[in-house]
């Protein structure tokens, strides 16, 4: 599939499968081509070159109506001058439904958002969230093959947006409802999907299951993007005195900030057994605190040691060491924990 607006290329021979039942979600930076590729699969969007493939049938020729496609949008399109029952019924009523089997998928879709109190209720009388499952039970009303969502829950407040996405989840796994969902919020991602594709300038430059994307990013932008790795060139791993086995054609590794194991100078120097217990982290050298940036649940350290600026994260509670800038540390690094990257685009 390609694509290109005003010479440049916008989507590049991107193939992206999607597995029946899956929830697939098409994460990366903004302008990277996402929404592009969700409006080229809807119909919303010529593609330049390529087809679409929805159960082995091409629905390429075919126009945006009749593709069995569903999308919802980040805003949520709502009619405000519809209630919510006539809002979720308008799809149905464009198939010509009867009024009886609209009567029953409207009351089962309002039963599914856990909405049918506010069946009444015109779209000003909602809530953010509230209007966003409206617009995703319209679009499951007329039973899509498949549902595209673009970025549905960026307009809401942190709190709703985590709490809506669960419920998506939740609702998604219900009906068994294979979904292409769009992010550019790397959480968001690792919470719901089953599979994710991370793209960068109009291609899909890692696919796999969160735990795959997050713990073997590919190369030095899945690292960055993806998982706050602290990138390292070979010259900076001799500094730390790390030659990870097998290695010997990389220029870059990847190093997680929670694999970086910090204690207090004053200890004596032993090693620390890392989190799976079965290997110990070589002890690296001193470190100095340049920045401590408290995140809720963690502190992220920046690190100055043997010349080199690491981000190490540690657990934030009563019973954990905290440090502040200025202290003296020492540094425990796992060489299991470095990871080799390709380089970028290949």
């Amino acid at each position: 599939m390609n694509k290109t607006y005003n010479g440049t290329a916008v989507l590049q021979e991107l193939n992206p499968e999607v597995r029946e039942g899956d929830m697939v979600t098409l994460l990366g930076p903004s302008g990277c081509g996402k929404s592009t590729l969700l409006r080229c699969i809807s119909g919303l969007t010529d593609m330049d070159k390529g087809s679409v493939l929805l159960e082995g049938r091409n629905i390429t020729p075919l126009a945006p109506k009749d593709r069995n496609v569903g999308m919802v949008f980040q805003s949520y399109a709502l009619f405000p001058n519809m209630n919510v029952f006539d809002n979720i019924a308008f799809g149905l009523s464009m198939k010509k439904k009867s009024s009886q089997q609209i009567k029953s998928r409207v009351e089962e879709m309002l039963q599914l958002i856990d909405l049918t109190e506010k069946a009444k209720a015109y779209p000003h009388e909602l809530s953010g969230g509230q209007q966003q499952r409206v617009s995703l039970a319209r679009s499951l009303a007329v039973e899509p093959k498949l549902m595209l969502m673009d970025e549905p829950l960026s307009a809401l407040d942190a709190k709703i947006r985590k709490h809506l996405r669960t419920e998506l989840r939740q609702i998604q796994k219900r009906v068994g409802m294979t979904m292409l969902f769009v992010t550019h919020d790397q959480e968001e991602a690792l919470t719901i999907s089953d599979t994710i594709c991370l793209m960068n300038q109009g291609r899909i430059v890692q696919t796999g299951s969160p735990d795959e994307v997050y713990s073997r990013p590919k190369d030095e932008f899945a690292a960055r993007f993806i998982g706050s790795y602290n990138v390292l060139t070979r010259e900076e791993m001799s500094r730390l005195n790390i030659h990870p086995a097998n290695s010997n054609a990389v220029d870059k590794f990847a190093l997680r900030p929670e694999a970086i194991l910090v204690q207090p100078n004053s200890l004596e120097l032993q090693q620390t057994a890392t989190d799976n217990g079965s290997a110990l982290s070589p002890y690296i050298g001193l470190g100095l605190i340049e920045e401590a940036v408290m995140l809720g649940n963690i502190v992220r350290y920046r690190i100055e040691t043997n010349g080199v600026r690491l981000h190490a994260d540690l657990l934030n509670g009563d019973q954990v060491e905290k440090f502040s800038e200025g202290d003296r540390v020492r540094i425990h690094i796992d060489r299991q924990a470095c990871i080799p990257l390709a380089p970028s685009g290949t």
